[in-house]
């Protein structure tokens, strides 16, 4: 099983990234999908996830209006595009895999960071 997340970088406030991760190794439309990110020194937090056929999402509210979660399910992917950064958005993201809490799996983490 691998989950690998990219496009993660340094990006300046109000900025936009766009971060993927690739999943393989599993039947990736079985699979709920989420974005987590976790700052220095702060627990790990949900950002969006999407349910296994794409229909249903849900976002943190501090991300609300700005992220956006996708998934494609023929490719293995799920997208996370974040606009409007601001600083405190600054941390590792996370790509996960979900089925339940005893099956899923992670990435190993994109570090964003929104600084001028």
């Amino acid at each position: 099983v691998q989950l690998v997340e990219s496009g993660g970088g340094l990006v300046q406030p109000g900025g936009s990234l766009r971060l993927s991760c690739a999943a393989s190794g599993f039947t990736f439309s079985n699979y709920a999908m989420k974005w987590y990110r976790q700052a220095p020194g702060k627990a790990r937090e949900l950002v969006a996830a999407i349910s296994s056929v794409g229909g249903s999402t849900n976002y943190a509210d501090s991300v609300k209006g700005r992220f956006t979660i996708s998934r494609d399910n023929a490719k293995n992917t799920v997208d996370l595009q974040m606009s409007s950064l601001k600083p405190e958005d600054t941390a590792v993201y996370y790509c996960n895999a979900y089925y339940t809490a005893l099956r899923q799996y992670w990435g190993q983490g994109t570090q964003v960071t929104v600084s001028s």
